[in-house]
């Protein structure tokens, strides 16, 4: 894995072409996003962060009494796997875990390793690799007769379009047995007024996180954008259900990104599409689950916050 050789290419897939321009969201996650994104998760407005971390912390212990044991645990995306030990600790008095945090953010998977490296009865192993990659990897390698638990916690599904968001659940599937475990997070519905003020907060923490995809885009691929001259955008796709972020030019300006290969004009006024978050009804996942080839086996609601937590064995 080449993450500046990706990240170029994903670069000049997604502003070369013509019509909306768009970066995956996923770049948004290097050393200073990744701190951006931690911040938000203590903002007042956003609740997401806090209502996953309830959940696991109220219900680790009926989630791990619904696994098949002995199993180990494979986790998409854990950032700094603040909210992942509880359930971490909940399995470890039942038996030693090895644990795989799958991250492409050389920083996060650091601050993942650091923070259980003294967890008792613990294994850690992390791979800096795509989402797919690294569970194919783990379910590769895994030891006889033990189950594999994989943790898609948060809100990351939401950032995959619907159709995608299914696709992707069948080919996690498609890497387990029967009787693995998938933990899933979606963020619900809530009124438009209170999803707005998440992602664009009055203190601007989530607007200094959006503009730093172009940050990273300078410090990486020698781009010259004048992060400065972009306006963060959140808006609400009611037809989608989706928080939709944008990066809104305030001039018209010429960017050029050496490493991309790529030199893109850019009108006042025109956007790039930086990151959608789908939003889901309550028994939406149950669907979701049968559609890829899973059981429904457990489903907590925080009704605080409005978020859930959807337990799924491998059928």
């Amino acid at each position: 894995m080449d993450p500046v050789a990706d990240f170029a290419t994903d670069v000049r897939a997604g502003l070369g072409r013509a019509g909306q321009k768009e970066l995956p969201a996923k770049y948004f996650y290097d050393a200073v996003g990744s701190a951006l994104f931690d911040a938000i998760s203590h903002l007042p407005e956003y609740g997401l962060t806090r209502a996953d971390e309830r959940l696991l912390r109220r219900n680790a212990g009926r989630i791990v009494e619904r696994l098949p044991l002995p199993l180990d645990v494979a986790e998409l995306g854990p950032g700094s796997g603040r909210k992942t030990r509880w359930l971490l600790r909940a399995l470890v008095e039942r038996q030693p875990t090895a644990y795989f945090p799958i991250e492409i953010s050389r920083a996060a998977l650091a601050a993942c390793r650091r923070r259980f490296r003294r967890m008792r009865s613990l294994e850690v192993v992390g791979y800096q690799r795509e989402f797919l990659d690294g569970v194919r990897k783990v379910a590769a390698s895994r030891r006889g007769g033990r189950r594999l638990l994989v943790l898609f916690l948060g809100s990351t599904i939401g950032n995959f379009d619907r159709s995608e968001a299914n696709e992707f659940l069948r080919e996690i599937r498609a890497c387990l047995a029967p009787g693995d475990a998938l933990l899933l997070g979606t963020d619900l519905e809530k009124p438009v007024e209170r999803l707005l003020a998440a992602y664009d907060d009055p203190q601007g923490v989530t607007a200094a996180f959006n503009r730093n995809v172009l940050a990273r885009a300078n410090r990486e691929l020698g781009a010259d954008f004048d992060v400065a001259a972009f306006e963060h955008m959140a808006r609400y796709n009611e037809a989608e259900r989706r928080i939709e972020m944008h990066l809104r030019a305030s001039r018209t300006m010429t960017v050029r990104i050496p490493a991309a290969g790529l030199s893109i004009r850019l009108r006042e006024g025109e956007t790039i599409w930086t990151e959608s978050s789908y939003k889901y009804a309550p028994d939406e996942p149950c669907r979701m689950a049968l559609d890829a080839g899973f059981r429904s086996v457990g489903r907590w609601i925080d009704e605080e916050w409005g978020f859930s937590e959807n337990l799924w064995l491998a059928a």
